[in-house]
């Protein structure tokens, strides 16, 4: 359903530090960049589907309140990577992680990357 997913920055620089770090740790890396964005892609896919942008407006990037991007994760120990990578390179704990009580299965973990915005990687696979 979702074809790209953008999220707000003030310093692209510090941003793309902390998204090299946490999405390595699920699986995608960063195929694209200039001076106003950076896309990130598992390998093979043709497009970029999350972006860390400086906003088209020129004003500042601003967290929603109740928004957040969930990743998905190929297994527990990539949640628990994408946290400790996530935690080393600016961002903040908003849910260690661990299992939720959405289904049985759901493992998760959440964080605040250094502008505020609020993302988590998400397993859902038996372990």
């Amino acid at each position: 359903m979702l074809l790209y997913v953008t999220i707000g920055s003030n310093d692209l620089f510090r941003s793309r530090l902390f998204y090299d770090a946490v999405l390595a740790e699920l699986g995608y890396k960063r195929q694209r960049e200039n001076i106003e964005e950076v896309g990130y892609a598992a390998d093979g896919d043709i497009r970029c589907r999350l972006w860390v942008v400086t906003p088209f407006n020129r004003k500042a990037a601003t967290i929603g309140n109740g928004s957040m991007v969930a990743l998905e994760a190929p297994s527990r120990a990539a949640v628990d990577a994408f946290h400790r990578a996530g935690l080393g390179h600016g961002g903040t704990d908003e849910g260690l992680p661990g299992l939720r009580p959405f289904h049985a299965d759901f493992y998760a973990a959440y964080l605040r990357d250094p502008d505020g915005n609020k993302i988590s990687a998400v397993c859902e696979r038996p372990e």
